[in-house]
């Protein structure tokens, strides 16, 4: 077992001559016009387990998923994530167009050791799409009974996932196979988990989390977790969760301002923000100075100069400041959601000069969430940063103390061995 997690690892399997379907999640950001991948990053990350499995003589399968119904446009073939992962392997991937027809059974039974095969889109059988997932609830020996798990299961000796970034989804590739073939946790999937254990679980302090951007209910499941088990010391609000904190102590931003935040439905959360004032304000920090865009130039005013016409779209300097004194004492950092509008050169100041602090910070650092990610790429070298995450979803879940599809199925798993 791999640490705290009720799973065994690759480490603890014996692949070789083995047929291994391994679950990856190589879901990729595709250019809506020529429909290529433009970041493959999580193709990359992948690539540890890929090779360890196929160094010890696996016949190994990957199937992924690739878009979805809600995401029609990147909904694609895996063509491109065979080339891809082929290129940083330095090895043939094979792909075939099929998942679980007669075309794709006989390509696994001919596999010899070491091959590497990747099967289409997931996400072209229904039972895949996160809108079946919604609308049917199936239980774990209902997934034994759709499609993919009866034509595939019976063609493998053991199952791997390392798609922690799915891991919030019940799909039957996420949690169907653990119930009939042994399983095991990859290489990506350990070192995810074993991320957010080192920041939920028992950070070395202080432990500081920094929560932006314009997901507001993801922060808000997450302040309510990490305040209530005690797992932070400092809480950085900005972008709309810290606006939200600041109308929550009875500061007025501004009509443009407040009006974002009414027509996403965030009002809601400014009760539910002064009530942890009220009990952890020494812990919760949200912006000293905001900027603003006024007659085409960047303008930053203190918060008790508020409200102002236009609209925040950034923090300011002193708040940079105020910040960087929490991270620069902190020896864990978590950060999701970008401080500003970062992708647009005038209000990018406070993200970009953030950033390079925790880039430079001595504490362990945690990045996750797309844009999030995204952002520390766009300013920072990533290589410096401790961790990370390829997940979104999966990891607010996680840190907001939401059971996981995976992490249950692979539990269930070890418990059987």
């Amino acid at each position: 077992m791999a640490g705290k997690l009720r799973m065994r690892s690759i480490d603890e399997g014996d692949f070789k001559g083995k047929a291994v379907l391994l679950r990856v999640d190589i879901n990729s950001p595709v250019d809506k016009q020529t429909k290529r991948i433009i970041n493959d990053n999580r193709i990359r990350k992948s690539v540890p387990t890929i090779r360890d499995l196929s160094e010890q003589g696996a016949k190994l399968v990957l199937m992924s998923h690739q878009g979805d119904t809600t995401d029609y446009a990147s909904l694609i073939s895996m063509h491109e994530h065979a080339k891809r992962l082929s290129e940083a392997l330095g090895k043939t991937v094979d792909f075939i167009e099929d998942i679980a027809g007669p075309a794709a059974a006989e390509r696994i039974e001919r596999l010899k050791d070491g091959d590497i095969l990747l099967l289409d889109n997931l996400r072209y059988f229904t039972e895949e799409v996160s809108t079946f997932e919604d609308s049917v609830k199936l239980d774990p020996a209902g997934m034994g009974r759709a499609y993919l798990v009866r034509r595939l299961a019976p063609l493998f000796d053991c199952y791997v996932n390392d798609a922690f970034s799915a891991a919030h989804r019940n799909a039957p590739s996420m949690v169907a196979f653990q119930e009939l073939l042994p399983s095991y946790g990859g290489r990506l999937l350990i070192g995810e988990l074993g991320a957010l254990q080192a920041i939920t679980e028992d950070p070395e302090r202080p432990c500081v989390f920094m929560l932006g951007g314009s997901r507001a209910g993801d922060a808000f499941g997450m302040i309510q977790r990490v305040l209530s088990d005690n797992s932070a010391d400092a809480i950085l609000t900005s972008g709309l969760v810290g606006q939200i904190f600041m109308l929550a102590d009875g500061l007025s931003l501004g009509k443009a301002s407040e009006r974002v935040i009414e027509e996403k439905g965030y009002g809601r959360y400014i009760v539910e923000a002064a009530g942890y004032l009220s009990r952890y304000r020494n812990k919760i920090v949200y912006p000293r100075d905001v900027a603003f865009e006024r007659h085409g130039s960047r303008e930053e005013v203190q918060v008790d100069a508020l409200p102002q016409d236009e609209m925040i779209f950034d923090i300011g300097k002193d708040t940079v400041s105020l910040f960087a004194i929490e991270i620069e004492r902190s020896k864990t950092i978590f950060v999701n959601g970008p401080v500003g509008i970062y992708e647009d050169d005038i209000s990018s100041t406070g993200t970009r000069n953030l950033w390079k602090v925790v880039e430079e910070a001595n504490g362990f650092t945690v990045v996750g969430g797309g844009d999030t990610v995204t952002s520390f790429t766009n300013f920072t070298d990533t290589t410096k940063l401790n961790y990370v995450s390829t997940a979104g979803g999966a990891l607010i879940r996680y840190l907001s103390g939401v059971r996981l599809p995976l992490l249950e199925a692979m539990g269930r798993a070890y418990d059987r061995v």
